[in-house]
Order: structure tokens, then sequence, then C-alpha cells
């Protein structure tokens, strides 16, 4: 068997490492476009060498004329060139297919060594690399703690005081900031006072919102596989940035397990999205094959407080004061999100099992404990609870993690194993037994209260751009004939959106006609009002006007400004009358954009109540309301910072519309009057959100 030698890329003195520079991934230093370098102790069979850089594969790919190469360098080669490298055929990147399982096995399991070898000179699988830099190599370790010791910019200076319209140059800017901390950087409430805190507050002061610009690849081993992102935001929105609204459980996102919601996405594949409206966002986002995502991602504030532990998680960094009571005394209510603690497991030795065991729900994302053995090391230390929901372990965010990957950190990790979990809040009643208090917790606990929503009766006008006009069809058909559409929403869904149209077949009496198209609203029919009807309801409605020979249909049209948009809709309904499986057309949901203009009266509300202690940080930012150069438009949460009552009380999404505070409506508001109302409710404060759902990719 033919084998090579590789090249070793040397090891790495560390007089002259940073954390900024160095990779995340292998551990050396080298720049972001460029593949990664590893230390390979045995030589590596031919077959598994990239033709291009001469070293063994990463994120192999596979040809139709049958040779194989690093996605990277292939990906960097056909950005020149329109052929393959060794026989020069015709080629192009979505030809091309990763490898099979075994070869990428094969490579995972070569032999490296750590790049910080002076230090530390152990050796793994190259698989196993990465989180040994993150969790047992002491150089790294240090880099990362000298890191957060350094005075880091604050989250408005990265964005800019304004945060639409920026260019491409200012995102790759905004990312150089990240890495390179500047003095004197002012307080986050001088630019956003939402976030700002009163001089008498006696928690810790936060000088500064900690982000950070991270590069995310993401690999579609199909064309059509869904990377799990609901996207909110863009140029032609108020939110101005393309912003992670939610990340869908158990997709390619989820569980890769890096982005979060929340997290802005700056470039993908190179291409900035500073500037592009949301319908060019998304068709980015569907490029097939590999994404290479440049995001900001917060990291929570900062404190000023010299006393504070500096090795902190950031998930505890600036967490609600941990008191299950309200400032009044009295326990708190099922709004309270709960208790966060940390809580550290020592092992006797490396392999030693701690006796826990961690589940998903299906009502929410990340880990929870189902239960400790008994007996174990957990059950003997007795500090974690059943039902904790585990935020972090050893640094590692979880929140919308997986109990795979959490077991995969707690096999990985040393003796030492930090957890950071979010407790429920314990409320019992007066007189009843330890059992009924924990069952009527969990009667309190449950989703239905918390997402109640309600027909929305404040009155405004949609985001500048976006507007809506109503159509009506009347037709005479046989009794029998079906009017060819399937429907999907239905005020029983999760987002209580109204009920609309997926598709119009092509067999159908209304795709004759041509006026209804895919994604209007259903108003009514002969009549009657579909508007506030669950998916059931609705359609035994349409079935039974359907049976009459005189049909009269009233649909709504929401309208955008954005002609890319326009005309992805119009291709959209083309591709209908062509080729629309049913079960692609039962699952299509329109853009996040198409809701904003929908009139008020299709809105359906809910209010969620914040509650937190002393003077602290709400933990949200907003864009929005009254401006000369734009009139009114409607407030938008555009960041939840982590670590805050927004935070951990976890329904607040980016992209929500707040068009309420305390029952007071915000239409007619500006920036300038909405924040100040919120920072003066000191401990309590109801949104009435409207809270669309993004556009999937």
């Amino acid at each position: 068997m033919a084998t090579t030698d590789t090249k070793v890329a040397g090891s790495v003195t560390t007089a002259g490492l940073s954390w900024a520079r160095v990779c995340k991934e292998c551990g050396q230093q080298h720049e972001g476009s460029d593949s990664h370098l590893y230390e390979y102790q045995d030589e590596v069979d031919d077959e598994l060498v990239c033709h291009i850089c001469l070293q063994p594969l990463l994120r192999p790919m596979d040809t139709p004329c049958g040779h194989t190469y690093c996605f990277q360098c292939l990906s960097n080669f056909l950005k020149e060139q329109d052929f393959c490298p060794v026989d020069r055929l015709r080629l192009q990147l979505h030809q091309c297919r990763p490898s099979s399982l075994l070869v990428r096995n094969l490579l995972d399991k070569l032999t490296v060594m750590c790049p910080h070898s002076i230090e530390c000179q152990q050796q793994m699988q190259r698989c196993e690399l990465q989180p040994h830099l993150h969790n047992r190599c002491p150089v790294f370790r240090r880099l990362r703690e000298e890191a957060e010791k350094r005075k880091r910019p604050s989250w408005n200076e990265l964005k800019g005081r304004k945060g639409d319209g920026e260019s491409s140059g200012d995102a790759k800017h905004s990312a150089t900031q990240s890495r390179n901390p500047t003095k004197d950087q002012p307080e986050p409430g001088l630019i956003n006072p939402a976030y700002e805190e009163s001089e008498d507050d006696n928690t810790p002061l936060r000088s500064s919102l900690v982000a950070e610009a991270n590069v995310v690849e993401l690999f579609r081993q199909e064309p059509e596989e869904e990377l799990g992102l609901r996207i909110v935001g863009g140029k032609d929105t108020p939110l101005g940035n393309i912003v992670i609204q939610e990340i869908v459980r158990d997709s390619l996102a989820a569980r890769d397990g890096r982005l979060a919601p929340g997290d802005h996405i700056l470039e993908v594949n190179d291409v900035s999205l500073a500037s592009v409206p949301h319908a060019r966002a998304i068709s980015v986002l569907r490029q097939p094959s590999l994404l290479r995502l440049t995001v900001m991602q917060e990291k929570g504030f900062k404190s000023r407080d010299p006393r504070s532990d500096l090795h902190a998680s950031p998930c505890t960094t600036s967490a609600p004061s941990q008191a299950s009571h309200s400032p009044h005394g009295n326990p708190t209510s099922n709004h309270n999100p709960g208790t966060v603690l940390q809580v550290t497991l020592m092992k006797s030795q490396r392999t030693e099992p701690l006796g826990i065991k961690l589940i998903r729900k299906s009502e929410e994302s990340g880990v929870f404990i189902l239960d400790l053995l008994s007996g174990g090391l957990a059950a003997k230390d007795g500090k974690l609870r059943n039902n904790d929901k585990v935020l972090a372990i050893n640094g590692h965010d979880l929140r919308h993690g997986t109990p795979e990957s959490a077991a995969q950190i707690i096999q990985a990790s040393e003796v030492r194993v930090n957890f950071v979990v979010m407790r429920p809040a314990e409320t019992q009643e007066e007189g009843g037994s330890s059992r009924e208090g924990q069952h009527s917790r969990a009667a309190r606990r449950a989703p239905e209260p918390q997402y109640f929503r309600r027909r929305s009766t404040y009155m405004k006008d949609p985001p500048g751009g976006f507007s809506s006009q109503e159509k009506t069809v009347s037709l005479k058909k046989e009794p029998r004939l079906s009017l060819g559409i399937t429907i999907a929403g239905g005020r029983d869904c999760r987002s209580r959106l109204p009920v609309y149209i997926t598709s119009v077949q092509p067999v159908g009496c209304l795709h004759r006609d041509g006026t209804i198209k895919r994604g209007d609203i259903l108003l009514s029919i002969n009549g009657v009002d579909l508007t506030q009807l669950t998916y059931t309801e609705a359609v035994s409605a349409l079935k039974t006007q359907t049976a009459q020979s005189q049909v009269a249909l009233r649909v709504i049209q929401t309208l955008s400004e954005d002609p890319e948009e326009d005309a992805e809709a119009a291709d959209k309904n083309e591709l209908d009358a062509v080729d629309d499986p049913r079960e692609d057309a039962l699952n299509w949901t329109p853009l996040w954009t198409r809701w904003l203009g929908l009139p008020s009266p299709m809105h359906w509300c809910r209010d969620i109540v914040l509650q937190k202690t002393n003077n602290e940080s709400w933990g949200f930012s907003i864009v929005g309301g009254y401006e000369e150069s734009h009139g009114q438009q409607p407030f938008f949460i555009k960041t939840i910072v982590p670590g805050t009552p927004a935070h951990f009380d976890g329904r607040l999404k980016c992209g929500d519309e707040i068009v309420a505070v305390n029952g007071a409506t915000t239409v007619g508001m500006n920036n300038s009057s909405l924040i100040p109302m919120l920072k003066l409710q000191k401990n309590k404060v109801t949104l009435t959100v409207v809270s669309w759902p993004g556009s999937l990719v």
C-alpha cells in the first residue's frame, strides 16, 4: 500500500500565541480561510491525501470523475477554475458529494500530537484534538483565561451605533474589533439605555457587553437538507441585521451546537449580509453543500467588580440574583425562570461515571437531568436535582444542546466537571404535602398560561415597505369539484398563525382562475369568517362551503417593496403549477417578512411578564419607533443578552414586535420615550408582543 510522508506543522511556541489568533479547532495559527494544520505522527496512505494540498484530507469531497479533495482546497480552486485539478474535466462544486462515512472515520482516527507540545506532549486521534484543546490542554486554557481578563469592546461598538446599512467592510471591521479590545469603551446604556443600570444598584457594575465574532462551518449531507435555522431581519426591515431567531430541534445546526438564537450572521461564504434584504439573505443561506458562517455571538455582560470570579462561565456572569423570591418577600410567580447554580463534581479518576441520566423534552429545547442514579457521584454530592436544565458543562454552551453532546463533553473531561444548571422556581401550596406541592408546581409550569395568546386589540401600521391587499374570487363550480388548494396554520398551531394557502394545485378550479396564490391568507368563504379558526375548524368550513355550486373566497395578500422577494414568490408559484409534492406543500411556510404586512386585526399577541431583582438590566435591545426619515415603525426585539432575565425567561425572541408595555400601547412612541419607560419598571414588566416564525433555512 502506497504511503506518503506528511508535512509537520511544527510545534507552536507559546511566546507569540494569543487567544484571538489561535485556531479554536486545530490549535495552530493560520488564516481563517486556510485549512487546519495538524502534526501527524504516522505515515498516511496516499488514498487519504488531498491532491491539491498534499495533506491528509479535511472534510473530504468526492468528484463525479472519481477524485477526492479537501473541501476548502476544492472550493478555493473552483473559485478560479471550472475543472477537476487532476483530469481537467468540467466540474462545479455543487456536483461533488461528501466522501463515505468509512473514509471520514479513517481520517478521524489518524494520530496527531497536541500543537503545544513544548508544554503538552499528548497524542490522540485527530477527531479528539478539539475536545482536548478546550478541556485538557494547559496552554489553551491559559490563553483563554488571559483573554477573559482583558477588556473587550461592547456589542454596540461592534455593530456601530446604527445596526442597519452596514457595509461589507464594516462587518469585517467589527469582527476584527471583537478580537482587538480597545480602551475607553462607552457604556452600552449611552447607546441603548435598555441596557443601562442605575447607579444605586447594589449588584456588580457591568462595564460592557461581551461579544465574539466566530466562524461556523455547516455541511449539508444532501443539497436539500435544512440547516434548521429560523431567520429574521434584513436591510428591508427595522432590524437591519440578519439574526437567528430559533434553532430547530434535532436539525443540522442543533446537532452541531455552535449556533444559538440571537446570533447575528455577518457573512456566508465570504458574501456579506450586512446590507442585503431578507429574501436575498435566505437564498444565500439555502446554498447547497458547505456554508461558512461568520457570526457575532453575544456572551453576556462583563462585570466591573474586581472581586468577581474571572473564571466564571459566561452563563453565570450576569445571572439574576439566584433568588427564588420577589423583592417583596413573596414567592415568585410561574413567570420566574428559576435559579442558576454552578456545581462542580470531582471524579476520582477520569473514567468514573457521574451517575446522571440526561434527556430532552418535547416542549422545550436543551438538556435536562432525568434522574440521578443511586450511589452515583452526582447523587452523593447532592447538589444536582432531577429536572435541572443544563446550561453549560465545562464552559460549553448547552442551552440548545443535546444529551449526546453533553455526554461527550463529560466523557472528554478530566477529574473536574463544572455544571451550570437552571433550577425551576419552587413554590408550594399552603397546607399541602410535599408530593402535592410538587404536583401543583408541575401544573403551574405548564406552557399554556405562559404562552397564552389572544387577538390583538392594538392598532398599528406595518413596517415601512410592507403592506397588504384583499382579493375576492367568485366562481361557479360543480359541487363535487375541488378548489384545489392545501392549507396550513390555524390558531391552534404553535405560532397561532392565521390559515394560509400552501399550494394551488393544477387540477383545481382556483388554479385556472389565477387570482389565488401560494402564501395568501384566507379571510372568509361564502361569508364564513376563517381568520380566528383552528386548522381543523378551517378544513371543516372549507369542505362544507365548497360543496355548494357558488363559492366566494376572500383572501389577503401581503406585499413588499423588495422586488427580489416578490420575484421569489412568483417563481415559487410557477413551480407549484409544475411540481408540488403534497408533503412539501404542507410543510411550506411564507418568509418571515410576509407576515409583517398583515393588518393589525389579523395579529395575535401574548403577554410576557419579566421579573428581576435589584436594578439589573432586562437584557434586550430594541429598534424601531417614530423617526422623521422613516415615520412610525413598530418596535422590534433586536438582541437578547445571555445571562439576563429576558434570556432565562426564554419566551422573548429576536424579531418579536412589542405592541404594549404594561398595557400601554407603543404606537406613536419614539425610541427615547419607550426606553425610559422600560427603565422605570424596577422589578416587573409586562410586554405584549406579536411573534411571527422566522424564515426556515
